[in-house]
């Protein structure tokens, strides 16, 4: 958690929820810790726990069992994918080939950059 980053800590509460089932530490139809959980652990105030949880809640990505506490909705692992992807796409891509525009790198000579990049991580 970074208390001084500009993102709300509500933000990353959500987000580390979501890397969870990502990986598969919550699975589907899991449980997750509750909020009071949540904001011990993170020495938050518990309505800061909650925020972060309702917005999941909101996403469909949560539901509340009754005097359960909350889980882990089927397909949120998807959701949570393609959500990532869309917003992978709005803050890198366009930005990196907005960039190579203007620095008129052409999408083959950026393509080949990648591969490249690709090659050397082998």
């Amino acid at each position: 958690m970074n208390f001084d980053g500009e993102k709300p800590i509500y933000l990353q509460i959500a987000e580390r929820i979501e890397d969870a089932i990502l990986t598969e530490a919550f699975p589907e139809e899991s449980q997750i810790p509750s909020t009071t959980e949540i904001s011990v652990s993170y020495k938050i105030n518990p309505a800061t726990a909650l925020k972060g949880v309702n917005l999941l809640v909101d996403q469909g990505i949560v539901y509340k069992r009754r005097g359960l506490g909350m889980f882990v909705m089927q397909g949120a692992k998807k959701k949570i994918m393609e959500k990532r992807k869309r917003d992978f796409y709005q803050n890198y891509v366009v930005a990196l080939l907005e960039e190579a525009g203007k620095l008129g790198i052409s999408r083959r000579e950026l393509a080949a950059m990648l591969s490249e990049e690709e090659q050397e991580d082998e």
